[in-house]
């Protein structure tokens, strides 16, 4: 059987994924400091940055309209599976299952469904592979969207931002509001809960520390060992890569790839932000 796996653009491929033409991106868009920004494969991080860091105000961003996703859906294949942001983060997942009832309509034979990471960034990154692992081993639709949906359940995001400011001025930080704007200088560890909203693990004096939290949380998970992990930076590679030395050498993942922001993640994760998920 055929397939084809869409994603949002807060989904950041690997290289070879964007090599892959199982894989269609399609694209959300931000509005900041005046200027609008495509999150497609022309999108500048440099520009985006400057506009934050000029800007009294968080960025704003507008999910795809439901025909875009009907036209990355209606792509010739007999089963399309989509990754989306978490619901609870953005209506990139509304308009997908819109997308998917009204080509459904049209075409009740195609096979569509539309996953909701409750995650973001690598999340969508690790869960579109794993998509693509069942598929090409011929996985029946039914059965891959069963037990993808169990993968995303115990799926872990785990992050650690620089500069909170754009999530305390968007209110992504609904729960955290109280220690974010008591304490921005602190540097928090995070993560995705299971209903995909962004939740507190703790916190350090510095982000070498934070990350070190990071990296421990992981090596205590029994689950862990044996999957691939992703970390996708915010322009900061050699903070990347520190962080790759420190899984190799505390945890026991089968594949360690690292992966750059484009634009949705930018503005969530902003300058010097590190994601990984596994």
């Amino acid at each position: 059987m055929s397939f084809k796996i869409v994603v949002d653009s807060c989904c950041e491929m690997t290289p070879a994924m964007k090599q892959d033409s199982c894989f269609v991106k399609v694209p959300l868009t931000i509005a900041c400091n005046g200027s609008s920004f495509v999150d497609g494969e022309h999108f500048d991080q440099a520009d985006l940055l400057w506009a934050m860091k000029q800007s009294k105000d968080a960025p704003t961003t507008s999910c795809p309209a439901p025909q875009i996703y009907m036209d990355a859906f209606d792509c010739g294949t007999d089963d399309v599976y989509a990754v989306t942001i978490s619901a609870l983060l953005s209506g990139s997942h509304n308009s997908a299952q819109q997308a998917k009832a009204l080509l459904e309509e049209e075409k009740p034979e195609k096979n569509i469904h539309v996953f909701n990471s409750c995650s973001a960034v690598c999340g969508e990154t690790a869960i579109a592979m794993k998509i693509k692992e069942l598929a090409e081993k011929g996985v029946p639709f039914k059965k891959l969207v069963r037990e993808v949906e169990q993968f995303i359940a115990r799926m872990k995001t785990l992050f650690v931002l620089e500069d909170l400011e754009n999530l305390r001025k968007n209110g992504r930080l609904t729960k955290l509001q109280a220690v974010a704007t008591a304490a921005l200088r602190i540097k928090l560890f995070c993560h995705a809960t299971p209903e995909g909203e962004i939740g507190k693990v703790g916190q350090a004096l510095t982000i070498k520390q934070a990350l070190q939290k990071m990296v421990e949380k992981a090596a205590s998970d029994p689950d862990h060992e044996g999957r691939p992990v992703y970390i996708t930076h915010v322009n900061c590679l050699e903070r990347a890569f520190k962080v790759k030395e420190m899984l190799e050498e505390k945890c026991r993942f089968a594949s360690i790839s690292i992966t750059e922001a484009g634009g949705i993640t930018t503005v969530y994760a902003n300058d010097g932000g590190i994601v990984m998920a596994y």
